[in-house]
């Protein structure tokens, strides 16, 4: 039955029939209104940010550990604008939210109205301004079904003033899940087995969207089955199990040994991922003229983006991937089985030899000081408890990261998704609030981790006991890398001046400790590799937030 009440009280009925536990904000005069009501629902708690950008990390950390959409609360136009970065990756990534802000009353409409909705609509699925108290309902109730259905992504509603002050009958119903696991084609599915039957080097490219749709453990069967080397594309999830002997770790074009690898490969399986997409551009056509492309992906629009494909199959990549490893058992000749074995022996022996490598090259400088990246996240990794969560935001290092730090499921390791610095403040702050039974830590960059250095005060105020763990190269580290990269392997130039790059070095170097302790957060500045252990312990044993500030050799 529908019951009289103001537009602001339908908002917080709407939340609480929606489920919404946490509102991730900043507030400003147009959203007091239903601030005030927030002391009549106390099932409801409001995460003060200092910041736009830190309300936004939060909240989309949150709806990707929960598979909910997250709430967030932002300010008129000024505000919101804040947040459009952090928005736009979300889009991009496909993480559910419903973004809000309120406006002036719209009888201010020949003064200083902004259209909100317009200002958003680029970096949203869908957005909405409402000036009827009437319309709360049932906007919000489209709002969190369209957040939360392929492709996922965030959406906007805005509030005129009067449509929050405005009186009415409201039905408060709330959405209902729409079930939208795509099925794949079967043709697409019998032409995807015999490619990959008939491959002699096949590959195996997984992404988030293959973690977001559970296909870890079909993407580890027909890893097996076929005896596949598997590399993660760009992946701040966890899609295949960074244990398994047949991991190959990060594939990026920017990194030679990749481009030889996609170069040897007669068959690329891409699932979930954007597959050869990258900051340059390396080529209208990566694969060489006799490699196919399958590419499974839930998002139409992502399958054949940045590279021609033989066989594009848009489904849920769970369900794609159950039925090709089910058609491949089946069509699969015993005959076969030797040259499979063979090349999963090969596969589990060349990831074997990269890591070795990998640690080969980093022992010279082992014991100096400052401290390698590669001593810092090996001292690390050795002093996580097992069930530590890694927020990866670690930026250029990112690499020792992943070797040293590993993830046998989908939660153990996060990472900041999308391409805006800054996000992992607010994410690891995030991550926390879904798992308040895990230790969370966040490894940072110095310059990340300034972007949104608030942040740290919200995680004093609200008492989110996560572990900042700040890797302090006094410098942006990540342009001086991608530059020579550019110069390097781009342009082909015998030299490079990345380490030399105007403007990328912090002449004066933040002391991230004692920002922290000024902010109610207690800071430890390391220096020695000795120090990282004992420093986690305490942090871990006080249940309060803590910022470790390591300070790291920066030098290429």
């Amino acid at each position: 039955m529908p019951e009289t009440m103001t537009g602001k009280q339908a908002l917080l009925e709407m939340l609480k029939a929606e489920g919404v536990e946490y509102i991730f904000g900043n507030p400003g005069t147009s959203e007091a209104p239903f601030i005030d009501l927030l002391g009549d629902y106390p099932e409801i708690r409001y995460f003060l940010t200092l910041q736009e950008s830190v309300a936004m990390g939060m909240a989309e950390s949150y709806a990707r550990a929960t598979g909910r959409p997250s709430f967030v609360s932002l300010h008129v136009d000024s505000g919101l604008a804040n947040g459009i970065a952090l928005m736009l990756d979300a889009l991009n990534t496909g993480t559910p939210m419903v973004v809000t802000s309120a406006n002036y009353d719209v009888r201010k409409v020949n003064e200083s109205m902004t259209d909100l909705a317009q200002l958003v609509r680029p970096v949203t699925k869908w957005a909405v301004e409402l000036t009827h108290a009437e319309q709360v309902p049932s906007a919000l109730r489209r709002a969190f079904i369209e957040a939360n259905t392929h492709p996922k992504g965030p959406v906007y509603v805005g509030f005129a003033s009067n449509a929050l002050e405005g009186i009415a009958e409201m039905n408060i119903v709330p959405s209902k899940p729409a079930y939208d696991a795509t099925r794949p084609s079967p043709e697409g599915i019998a032409r995807a087995a015999s490619l990959l039957l008939d491959a002699d080097r096949p590959i195996m490219l997984v992404g988030d969207r293959a973690s977001d749709d559970g296909a870890n453990e079909h993407a580890v069967e027909l890893a097996e089955l076929m005896g596949l080397p598997v590399y993660q594309v760009r992946g701040a999830e966890v899609a295949f199990p960074t244990t398994h002997p047949q991991f190959h770790g990060s594939l990026s074009l920017r990194v030679a040994a990749s481009r030889a690898a996609v170069q040897r490969a007669d068959l690329v399986l891409a699932v979930g991922a954007d597959p050869f997409e990258e900051l340059f551009y390396w080529g209208d056509v990566i694969l060489p003229p006799e490699a196919g492309l399958v590419h499974i992906d839930p998002v139409p629009g992502r399958i054949g983006r940045s590279e021609p494909t033989d066989v594009g199959i848009v489904a849920h990549c769970g369900l794609a991937l159950a039925e090709l490893t089910a058609l491949v058992k089946e069509r699969l000749s015993p005959a076969a089985l030797p040259a499979i074995e063979e090349r999963r022996r090969a596969a589990v022996a060349e990831a074997r030899r990269t890591r070795e490598a990998y640690e080969a090259s980093v022992a010279e400088r082992w014991d100096n000081r400052p401290m390698s990246p590669a001593r810092m996240m090996s001292e690390l990794a050795d002093a996580l408890p097992p069930n530590a969560i890694v927020v990866d935001d670690a930026i250029s290092n990112r690499g020792p990261l992943r070797h040293y730090i590993h993830a046998a499921r989908r939660p153990d390791i996060r990472a900041v998704r999308g391409q805006s610095i800054g996000g992992g403040t607010g994410a690891t702050m995030g991550t926390q609030v879904a798992y308040p039974d895990r230790p969370v830590f966040g490894i940072l960059g110095d310059g990340s981790a300034m972007m949104t250095v608030q942040g740290l005060w919200t995680a004093a105020n609200d008492n989110i006991p996560c572990v900042f763990v700040i890797c302090n190269n006094g410098m942006y580290r990540v342009l001086k890398v991608n530059f020579n990269v550019y110069q390097g392997e781009v342009l082909g130039m015998p030299e490079t001046s990345g380490g030399r790059l105007p403007y990328s070095d912090f002449a004066a170097p933040f002391d991230m400790a004692a920002i922290a302790n000024s902010m109610g957060v207690h800071g430890e500045r390391i220096t020695d590799p000795a120090q990282i252990k004992p420093a986690i312990d305490r942090a871990l044993s006080s249940n309060r937030p803590a910022l470790l500030d390591v300070v790291i050799d920066g030098s290429l």
